[in-house]
């Protein structure tokens, strides 16, 4: 993937947020407003630099202020200005919010199995499904709203754009886990092309990076 823009297509830039200190612990987040460490400012400034190059048309994000921050890294290079959007949060996971993965297990072992299946589990909170039906059309809406062959940015969360790929490649949702998590200021592509969107990278970036709080 590089700067050049003919004949490409539109295209959609899914892009996770930077590491927080429940990632390194583990803790599940989910719309819990966590700050990004110290790497997390720098992994977003690295991860910046690239995605710039990619010359985006626009950047929407997450008002959840570790989107927020990793998104302000690429407006100050581009010039953009960042429409935030509350749909772009992470899933609210009700009782699992603020668990480590072990407590998860440890309370809600056949849950979190169960989930882990690909079957509809609530955790008195949100379904996947009704992540993908709030977070999706805003990431559509404005990909309608694209030059030709333009470039959206959008920064949010792990479990939200996987959700959000899962939607828009009309997978069904018990797939949805099968597309793998993305690691701290990694991407994936979407492209759009002639019987609608298709993966084009999945959890990219300039080195390998370990997936931490996947859903968060």
């Amino acid at each position: 993937m590089n700067g050049t823009r003919s004949g490409q297509g539109r295209r959609i830039v899914l892009w996770r947020h930077g590491q927080t200190a429940w990632n390194l612990e583990r803790r599940f987040q989910g719309s819990t407003d966590i700050e990004l460490t110290e790497a997390g400012v720098a992994q977003a400034r690295r991860a910046a630099r690239l995605l710039a190059a990619l010359g985006p048309d626009a950047i929407i994000a997450s008002d959840l202020q570790r989107a927020a921050a990793t998104a302000r890294e690429l407006a100050a290079l581009t010039r953009l200005d960042v429409t935030h959007d509350a749909a772009l949060r992470e899933t609210y996971a009700g009782s699992w919010q603020g668990l480590t993965h072990d407590e998860i297990l440890a309370r809600h072992g056949e849950q979190y199995s169960a989930w882990k299946r690909g079957e509809p589990v609530r955790r008195g909170g949100e379904l996947e499904t009704e992540v993908a039906d709030r977070a999706a059309p805003v990431v559509l809406n404005h990909a309608d709203k694209l030059p030709e062959n333009g470039t959206l940015v959008v920064v949010s969360h792990g479990g939200t754009i996987r959700t959000t790929i899962g939607r828009l490649l009309g997978l069904e949702a018990h797939h949805w886990e099968g597309l793998g998590g993305l690691s701290n200021c990694c991407w994936s592509v979407l492209g759009r092309g002639a019987r609608g969107w298709r993966l084009m990278e999945h959890n990219a970036g300039t080195l390998p990076e370990p997936v931490l709080g996947d859903d968060d």
